[in-house]
Order: structure tokens, then sequence, then C-alpha cells
């Protein structure tokens, strides 16, 4: 293949603090003095700014302030419990409040005022030790999946930069992807934590609702579908944030997920979701990657069995209309939820479209609604049986830049959006907890992931189902491919990023 047709990528790991280490092995050296906080925390800003010409994932930075706190720790006493994730670099998505900085929920319509307040999940994530680099980037308002804003520069793949890196988490996705730092915050009210983890090649779990706490918005839904969590590089890394913010807050009405540490050998009934309701067929190369993903849970000992959708006919539409109810309540009540010099003119089309198609359905939000907060007996009358369900998370492969943008006309658009998000929105309205695993690559080197979705509380078994996949097959980083690449005598385009000089 000549250079000019291998797709431009971008990745900044190297032989800095960082390494191709994940956030645990990071803190296990911080902990054992192989190197220091400052020093870790002077890389991953070393990289971010060799990356974010390219991937466009960072909207607003805090270094000075990240080197400051990382100082500090370095010259403080060691005298008390340590979480233990302290020291470790990460990055907030920017519809979460931080003491300091701007949150503009990927908006013109909102100003940039810096927030006074930390959030509640923020909290909840940085009492772990994070240290806080800035902003990740997101969609307006999170309603789309990509983050392509209408205002400015698209957050691009760093497996393929013409790609998109999915969506609402694009930006925390695209950073943890290409090795700037190795945890950062996402959140997900229809996908938008497994969405762009499965665009990326990562690990992304929605948890069940309520695992963890809530922002302040999630609270006033009238149907929560939104939960906070992270994207990382490892399974370890996921079930290792889950036990430590389990130490700041746990649901008492949920059984505690704790310390996992790899997988059991205790075999499961998995159920096999192919196609999704809405109708519209899986494509090859997605349908391909679960049922090799099946074969493999078969060979080990699980056992597969194909399952309905478990929840009314009519959820895809039901979902929509939810969606455009959160457009329509931005608009409406955006100077009193959000700021009050918030603009409701400088919206995207997207945002403009869905709200207008919640006006011309209005009457059919009660019945909507009833039914949405429904599928979660549904849900779990149907899970009875089963310890998972596997799914694919997209109904394609990942589109490139473009395919999904606001500017594309709203028919267009929402059309595009009901093919390709297709089988996350279930968890978000059951509540269910559900993970996206990369099993497989596209010819052009962009991941294709699966995801599974668990009983309510069920986070240790989908964790369990995740290390097991990740030790039977352990997915590459992209530095990874950049070497077989090289080993191999395989073209590399000449403006290909392959690490800091």
């Amino acid at each position: 293949m000549p250079a000019s047709a291998t797709p431009r990528s971008c990745h900044v790991f190297s032989n800095d603090a960082m390494g191709e280490d994940d956030a645990t092995a990071l803190a296990d050296r911080i902990r054992s003095r192989d190197i220091s906080i400052t020093e870790l925390t002077r890389a991953a800003i070393a990289r971010a700014r060799v990356a974010e010409p390219l991937i466009h994932g960072v909207v607003a930075e805090n270094h000075e302030a990240a080197i400051k706190a990382a100082s500090w720790l370095d010259a403080s006493e060691e005298s008390i419990p340590l979480p233990l994730f302290r020291g470790i670099p990460t990055f907030i998505k920017d519809n979460t409040d931080v003491a300091g900085l701007a949150t503009r929920h990927g908006s013109l319509a909102v100003p940039q005022n810096r927030a006074t307040n930390t959030s509640p999940f923020a909290r909840q994530m940085l009492a772990q030790g994070f240290l806080c680099l800035g902003k990740s980037t997101l969609p307006e308002f999170g309603f789309n999946a990509s983050t392509e804003p209408a205002h400015g520069t698209p957050t691009r793949n760093p497996w393929n930069l013409a790609h998109s890196t999915g969506a609402s988490s694009g930006g925390s996705a695209a950073l943890v992807a290409a090795g700037v730092v190795p945890i950062a915050h996402a959140n997900d009210g229809g996908g938008s934590t497994r969405i762009p983890a499965a665009c990326c090649g990562l690990v992304g779990l929605k948890p069940t609702r309520g695992r963890l706490v809530d922002n302040e918005a999630a609270a006033s839904l009238p149907l929560n579908i939104i939960t906070e969590g992270v994207v990382t590089r490892s399974v370890r890394d996921t079930a290792n944030f889950l036990d430590q913010a389990e130490a700041f807050y746990r649901n008492p009405k949920l059984p505690a997920v704790g310390r996992i540490e790899g997988p059991s050998d205790r075999p499961l009934k998995i159920g096999l979701i192919l196609d999704s309701i809405n109708g519209h067929k899986t494509d090859d190369r997605t349908r391909q990657t679960i049922e090799e993903t099946a074969r493999k849970l078969e060979k080990l000992g699980h056992q597969i069995e194909p399952v309905p959708v478990p929840v009314h006919t009519s959820f895809p539409d039901d979902f929509a209309l939810y969606w455009a109810l959160l457009a329509f309540g931005v608009k409406a009540k955006g100077k009193k939820l959000i700021h009050p010099a918030f603009d409701k003119h400088q919206t995207d089309g997207l945002t403009n479209g869905l709200d207008k198609m919640l006006r011309k359905q209005f009457w059919r939000l009660p019945t909507a609604l009833w039914r949405l907060k429904r599928s979660r007996h549904d849900y779990a009358h149907a899970m009875a049986g089963f310890d998972a369900v596997l799914t694919p998370v997209l109904g394609h492969t990942t589109p490139p830049l473009g395919h999904l943008s606001p500017d594309v006309p709203f028919d267009i658009l929402f059309d595009r959006l009901r093919k390709y998000v297709s089988f996350t929105p279930l968890a978000n309205a059951t509540g269910a907890p559900a993970i996206s695993i990369p099993m497989a690559r596209t010819p052009d080197r962009l991941p294709i992931s699966v995801q599974f979705m668990g009983r309510h509380g069920g986070e240790r078994t989908l964790l369990d189902i995740a290390f097991t996949l990740e030790a039977e097959a352990p997915w590459p980083l992209l530095s990874d491919l950049v070497r077989r690449d090289h080993a191999s005598g395989a073209a590399l385009p000449a403006d290909s990023l392959t690490g800091i000089a």
C-alpha cells in the first residue's frame, strides 16, 4: 500500500515518565518513588501539547494549577492512607463543573464564565487523587454521537484522524487513546461513555443507575438516564476506579463492587443480540466481531444463547422523543438551568431540530415516558435467566468526520444517528450496567468493539467478562500497531505522528 493511502494516526506514547503504563501501573510507580508526581504531570502536559493540534480533545487547560498541585503532593508527608490514584493526570468532560474552569457544554450558547464550585461527581473522582489537567471536548450538550462542534474544529480519532472519535465523551476518549493521559472522565446519557470508547479502542463502563454520585442535571430529569464514569485503556483501571469511588460513596441499595483483580472461572449464561430493535441490520464487520466474540466465550466454557431485545417495540421512538425533550428543555430553560446569559439563538442544527421534533410530537410524551420507566422492569424480568447479554455497541463501524456533523440537514442527520446509535440507549433507560470493550479492527485501523449488558448491580460480572477477554486476546495500544508497521516494513505516511521526539 502506498504511503499516501495509509490512514494518518496520532499517538504520543514515548519513553518519558508515563511510558505506556496504565493508571494503576503509574500509581504503583509513584508509590515506589520510581517517578515523581511532578515528572508525571509535566510529561502529560508535554504530550497534550504535541497531540492537541491533531486530535483537538481539549477545550480548556489547567496546566499551571496541576503543576502546583503536583509539586505540593511531592513535598507532602505520606503518613496517612493515600488514595490509589494519587497524582495521576486526567481530564474532566466539559459538561461538569470544576472550580476555576469554565463549563460550556460544547456550545456557543453558554458564556465563558468560570465555575465557582466543583460538581458532586467531579469531587468523587478527584477525591481518588487525580490531578485535573483541563476540560475535554464534547458535542453541544452531549446530544450528538460525534464530537464535531458546529463552531469549531472536530475532535479526531487518534487511530485514524479522518474519522470520528464518537461522543459525547469524545475528547476524553481521544486523549486516552492517543496516550496523553491513561484515564479520563466520561458520562453516558445514551451511550456517551461506551460509544467513544468503542470508536477509540478503550474500555468504557456505564455503571448501574445510582452506582456513582449524580450531578445536578441528572437528578432533575423525569427519568434519569445519565451515569458518570471513565474511559480507560485497561480493564483493571476501570475496576480500580469503581472500587475507589465506593470509598467516597457507596449506594446501600446496590451490591458493592469491591476490588476485582482479574477473571474468575465461573461459567456464565450470556444472551446474544445481533440486530437492533429499530429494524436496521448491523453491518457485516461489526456482526462478524460479535459472532467471533461469542465463539471465544463458548470455547472458554460459557453458554451463549440468542435472545430477543427485552423491551417494547416502541422503545426506539420513545427514547428519541425523550432525547428531543432534553433539547427542548435546554432551549426553553437554558437561562435558569445553565447560565443567566444563555443564548438560545446560538444552538446548533441538531439541538434545534430535536427541539422542533418535540414540539410536533409533544402529545406522545406522557405515554412514551411511562413506557421508558416501565422498561426497567421489562429488562429485569428478561435478564432473570442470564448473567449478561452480548450485543454490538453501534450499528456500524466508525464513520468519517462529517457524516454526523450538526451541519447536516436534521432529517438526514437524525436518520443516520438512529441507524448508528441503536444498541446503547437501552441501558440508559433501564438503568442497567453495560460495558464496551475492543475486540477487532477494520482494515483502516479503526477499532471495533462489543457491548455486554448486565443485571442491575451486576458490574462485577461485566468486569469479569472483560478481564477474561482482555487476558485471552489483549487489545493493542496504537503505539503497538505503529511498531508492528515499522517491523513489517509497512509504509507509514510522512505526516503520521508516532511519538514525542
